[in-house]
């Protein structure tokens, strides 16, 4: 009941102590909860109820408000997902547990703890009959370890808030980009133009058979272990040995995923699920791709179960192409400089979320619970 990492002013301090969730905590019922045709879409107070998100609706009445021993640890019995309540709030319909922590546990390390060891969603409803049991390993709370736990890694949530902000506006820009540096539908030239190119005239329409041949993906499975990546319509598949295109390509799903858009460069192969596109004429596959990022495909859809294209259907569908390829080149350039933003800041999330994990990893004591 010792943690492998401690902070220094605590390591002469006692063992641990544990408990079950059941017996540090009781749980809250508000003073109403509020049914679905109550909720706002603007308000004061945010309604929460078992969404994965939590917030469902607003609201402006005070009677549903729960503002009393604040902060609250909030579980979705349906969704098994964690999150504190630091402002008042009211409750939905129903699917959550509000958990207030007895007076010996720091609610913040409660909700620490068991985002690290809580239970996961399995196939039914009610997951708060297993999260009670759940053992809770706590030091003493008058020595303010939990709290200086609890501190450390909320600001790391804190951090992973502000990239994951980052990140969304990083999409944002690159959405606004695709919709202004490609001429809206009807029209035959951009909102937004590189200096260099406004004297260039308008851009010409023209068929996707028109400016490249589509390519079916064929059976791998003759074909041995190697470092040839295989795709299909839901991305990275495995490894072999042979290659069915080498060169850069934009692939979309013919069956199934039809709305993930691919580039790949090198060699590699596709199964029968993707297709992939080769003999560029008059145009850049990476252009190509963020043409193919500016569609809605689910319109294409061609069938009434798994989603599908077919060849004879996409080699119809027509777009605005700038009338150089330098055009082209500079409009990949920037979406490309952009989506590479977009990478590393995944990046820097991923390699926060590890750190987060190793640092629960040693600041909690194993136990089995």
């Amino acid at each position: 009941m010792i943690p492998e990492l401690r902070f220094p002013d605590f390591t002469n301090n006692d063992q641990w102590k544990a408990d079950t969730v059941q017996n540090i905590v009781t749980t809250k019922s508000p003073p109403k909860k509020l049914q679905s045709s109550e909720y706002l879409d603007e308000g004061v107070f945010p309604i929460i109820d078992q969404s994965q998100s939590f917030y469902c609706g607003y609201t402006n009445d005070q009677q549903a408000i729960i503002n009393e021993d604040l902060p609250l640890v909030i579980f979705g019995d349906h969704t098994c997902s964690l999150k504190m309540a630091r402002e008042p709030f009211a409750q939905g319909a129903d699917g959550i547990k509000i958990l207030k922590s007895k007076a010996f546990i720091d609610p913040e390390y409660l909700y620490q703890y068991l985002t690290y060891n809580g239970v996961k969603q399995e196939n039914y409803k009610r997951h708060y009959s297993k999260l009670k049991e759940k053992i809770v390993p706590y030091p003493e709370f008058e020595s303010g370890e939990q709290q200086k736990i609890a501190s450390c890694l909320s600001s790391l949530d804190e951090l992973l808030a502000a990239h994951n902000d980052k990140l969304d506006a990083l999409k944002d820009h690159k959405k606004g980009l695709l919709q202004n540096l490609f001429p809206q539908e009807g029209e035959t030239v951009p909102k937004v133009r590189f200096p260099e190119f406004e004297g260039d005239g308008e851009w010409e329409l023209k068929t996707f058979e028109e400016l490249f041949s589509i390519g079916s993906g064929k059976d791998y499975k003759h074909l041995e272990e190697g470092e040839i990546p295989v795709y299909g319509s839901g991305g990275y598949m495995l490894s072999v040995n042979d290659y069915l295109y080498d060169g850069e390509s934009v692939c979309i799903g013919r069956k199934g995923t039809i709305d993930n858009p691919i580039f790949l460069t090198g060699k590699f192969w596709t199964v029968d699920t993707l297709f992939y596109t080769h003999d560029f004429n008059e145009c850049i596959p990476k252009f190509i791709f963020y043409v193919f990022l500016n569609i809605n495909w689910l319109n294409h859809n061609e069938a009434g179960g798994v989603p599908s294209l077919s060849k004879k259907n996409l080699y119809k569908i027509e777009t605005a192409v700038p009338p150089t390829k330098e055009e082209q080149q500079k409009i990949a350039s920037c979406l490309s400089a952009v989506d590479e933003l977009i990478t590393a800041q995944k990046e820097k999330i991923e390699q926060l979320q590890q750190h987060k994990k190793g640092l629960m990893q040693g600041l909690f004591p194993k136990i089995e619970s």
